[in-house]
């Protein structure tokens, strides 16, 4: 069992471009089946946790049921934005003390940190990520939002080719 971050990223690191948009991610070609693919890297997760931003962009983007089978939390201090029906828990403490929560939901399986970057941060921060991976689309944003706006030290461990896509699995420097 790990806690990963898993996420996209265009060349010069950002995960979202200033306008809160994923467009230049999602006209992209890759298979969610292939080498670093979305559909083995879910099924290999317990629960996951995601910041408000995060969830609003898909209830905006992606409405209609919840996506996701596994438990979530959404870490905001707005309960109110949870969709009736979604079956996520809202955490406004620590991530330090959501973390015991979510390796006990995942149990055998991986702990998804899903996003954004500052969520992402935090739980790096606090030394709760075991690793990250990112799938590099071929493109440049400029500025938006990072994938970790904090500094931090890697190992890579692994890297691939899906699609348009270059992607890598590194191991957080304890």
């Amino acid at each position: 069992m790990a806690t990963v971050y898993f996420t996209a990223s265009s060349l010069d690191g950002f995960i979202v471009d200033d306008a809160g948009s994923l467009d230049w991610l999602t006209s992209r070609a890759i298979d969610v089946n292939g080498p670093f693919g979305y559909e083995a890297f879910n099924a290999c997760v317990g629960a996951l946790v995601m910041g408000s931003a995060t969830y609003e962009w898909l209830l905006a983007n992606q409405p209609g049921e919840w996506m996701y089978s596994q438990p979530t939390w959404v870490l905001t201090h707005r309960p109110q934005i949870i969709a009736e029906g979604h079956p996520v828990t809202v955490h406004s403490g620590t991530v330090t003390d959501l973390h015991p929560q979510l390796v006990e939901a995942a149990g055998e399986r991986d702990v998804w940190v899903v996003g954004g970057g500052d969520v992402g941060a935090q739980f790096v921060a606090a030394g709760l990520v075991d690793e990250l991976i990112v799938s590099y689309a071929p493109c440049s944003l400029g500025s938006g939002a990072p994938v970790l706006p904090i500094r931090s030290e890697w190992v890579l461990a692994e890297t691939g080719v899906n699609g348009d896509f270059v992607c890598a699995r590194w191991q957080f420097r304890r």
